[in-house]
């Protein structure tokens, strides 16, 4: 019986480290993204030439499309493991290992929600240049 039990427990916590990662990815993908819009912004502005800027506008707007559906993706996934149109329960404050995975789902969704907000807000200066000078 113990080795049953043995295997449950490794389960739950290779779902739950799993789950630890994915509130991690969201945000990160917004920190690159952020990173690597800036970063080439001043390396082209810095060094490019005339036609440059409407490449570098090209460049991120693509980066931004890609970056947005990998937080779809992960909001999605997030939205499942919350698990909340199923049984309508908002609150999970019993402490049981299912609460705690559905905490981990919301507290991710939560974070997809903040990363999305925050890639459209750093991928707005892309509609707005004009030119670098």
């Amino acid at each position: 019986m113990s080795d049953i039990r043995d295997e449950q427990d490794a389960h739950e916590f290779r779902a739950e480290a799993l789950s630890l990662w994915r509130i991690t990815f969201s945000p990160l993908i917004w920190a690159v993204h952020f990173t690597v819009s800036y970063g080439t912004a001043a390396v082209v502005c810095a060094k490019g030439g005339a036609g440059a800027v409407a490449l570098l506008r090209l460049g991120i707007g693509i980066g931004t499309l890609i970056a947005l559906a990998l937080i779809l993706w992960l909001a999605w996934g997030a939205w499942r493991q919350w698990d909340m149109p199923r049984d309508r329960e908002w609150e999970n404050d019993a402490g049981t290992s299912e609460d705690r995975h559905q905490f981990l789902g919301h507290a991710a969704f939560l974070l997809a929600v903040i990363s999305f907000i925050g890639v459209v807000y750093v991928s707005l200066p892309v509609l707005l240049i004009g030119s670098c000078g």
